[in-house]
């Protein structure tokens, strides 16, 4: 399909579209494929899009560490806090669902920012606070913006990388959330819990000023029909040598199919075409939210207290062996492929459970004084096994999986599962323990038995493929049946 020339709206003269020149430029010799490349441009976007994921994870680890000090100082009983730390969970719902219309209408950079001005404002309500109100309401703020961010961020990533590039690049986000919630937890262990929220305006205000200079994404812009922007796009994120041609024309002749269909609705999207896309990315947020990660994640203080463990040494532990797991995870995305990688660590995160169920449960029963090292044996089995597969490769599948065309609704709809899933576990959980600790995380690690099997049955393999390719072949799984 040869392309026309575009106007420029802001000037109204006839601007020549890049892929010509392009087509030139490699007849002339001496440019390189984009397949491999790895620019600075590139990676410096990567870096300022997970800039983003360490504000998520800088939220998801604040209340934490946090907790004791809160109580103490505001006086809040146990439901108040518990709604406290679960109320950034309905925030995060509510941005979700509007996240995909917002990355759609305003860009990806465009949702960025306004996930951070949410960001911003939330945790100066938590730094000012005098009461639970002021307390709930910057952490519904925090928790709205954070609910966007999860959708946009790995979707940009998913975006802008080249096809051998995007497991890794995507799972850095996982990486940034890890990072995160660590700097809040060793932090929280020397500082006052409102210099802690006042620690998490930080990156917000150096990734709204860092946002200027990245690239938006070029399969963003070809939906938009700004063809000759998308193509500029690639140029400055493969590099002036790369060669786009094969790239830009698959983005161009895939949009131009897209095209033919309008914009679909929540409805549109519950049809069986996108029966095996939606039921993959709905089932691995469910499975990943109901398997304990946020119980541990966000109350992990309480746990080791009840464990009779030095919540200090706990959370300092739990940091040292999520770090390196999830780097590891990172270098592994491209190479062993997803599938293995969840398969792996949902067998982990069963076992984790289990281990901190049975601790409880010889606790409960006294029969062995050591269960308090087995309950810590257990979360940091967990810890590292999520954190090299179930707390990244779903945000990194469900960026891959559906059409451009369903992308925002659907993503906003699998956040919203995943929030609405988190939400449940943070704020029942407390009253949970109170009628059984063992039983609670017996419960957890059955669901993350059940992920091994759904893994197996229905997760394809995404590594190495175009998410043109992936998204063809799951379309034709759901017509051919």
């Amino acid at each position: 399909m040869e392309p026309e020339a575009i106007v420029d709206e802001a000037t109204g003269s006839n601007s020549v579209p890049l892929l010509p020149r392009i087509i030139s430029d490699v007849r002339g010799g001496g440019r390189r494929s984009s397949s491999a490349s790895m620019t600075g441009v590139l990676v410096f976007s990567t870096f300022v899009a997970v800039l983003g994921s360490f504000v998520f994870g800088s939220a998801v680890g604040f209340s934490s560490p946090a907790q004791s000090g809160i109580l103490k100082d505001l006086g809040l009983s146990l439901a108040e806090y518990s709604l406290f730390g679960s109320i950034s969970t309905i925030g995060a719902m509510v941005g979700a669902v509007v996240s995909g219309k917002v990355a759609d209408l305003f860009g990806r950079r465009g949702a960025m920012g306004i996930a951070l001005l949410f960001n911003v404002f939330g945790w100066l309500a938590i730094v000012f606070s005098k009461n639970a109100l002021w307390l709930d309401i910057g952490r519904l703020s925090t928790g709205f913006g954070v609910g966007i961010i999860s959708y946009v961020v790995p979707v940009y990533i998913a975006e802008i990388t080249p096809k051998n590039l995007r497991g890794a690049f995507t799972a850095v986000n996982q990486l940034m959330i890890c990072f995160g919630a660590s700097i809040m937890y060793l932090v929280g262990n020397v500082i006052t819990w409102r210099l802690l929220a006042l620690t998490g305006i930080i990156p917000c205000v150096i990734q709204l000023v860092a946002l200027l200079f990245i690239p938006e994404s070029p399969r963003w812009l070809a939906k938009n029909g700004q063809w000759d922007g998308s193509e500029s796009s690639l140029v400055r994120l493969r590099g002036m040598r790369a060669n786009i041609l094969e790239e830009a024309a698959e983005i161009r002749d895939y949009t131009a199919t897209l095209e033919q269909f309008k914009e679909s609705s929540i409805i549109e999207l519950f049809q069986w075409k996108y029966a095996h896309s939606l039921a993959i990315g709905v089932g691995l947020m469910v499975l990943q939210q109901f398997g304990g990660v946020n119980a541990i994640a966000y109350y992990a203080s309480s746990i080791f207290v009840s464990a009779g463990l030095s919540e200090r040494v706990g959370t300092t532990a739990m940091v040292i062996i999520q770090v390196p797991m999830t780097v590891l995870g990172v270098l592994l995305m491209d190479k062993s492929g997803r599938r293995p990688l969840l398969l792996v660590s949902a067998a982990g995160t069963c076992l984790g459970c289990f281990l901190i169920g049975l601790s409880f449960f010889l606790q409960d029963l006294k029969l062995w004084e050591s269960s308090p090292l087995l309950s810590l044996g257990g979360v940091l089995i967990f810890t590292g096994s999520f954190s090299l597969g179930m707390g990244g490769i779903p945000w990194v599948i469900m960026s891959e999986i559906f059409p451009i065309n369903v992308k925002g609704v659907a993503g906003s709809l699998v956040a919203v599962v995943s929030w609405f899933g988190s939400w449940i576990i943070t704020y029942s959980f407390n009253f949970l323990v109170q009628w059984s600790f063992a039983g609670t995380f017996f419960i957890f690690s059955a669901i993350c038995g059940f992920t091994i099997i759904f893994v197996i049955k229905l997760v394809p393999e995404t590594k190495g493929r175009t998410l043109e390719e992936i998204q063809a072949s799951l379309v034709s799984f759901g017509l051919a049946k």
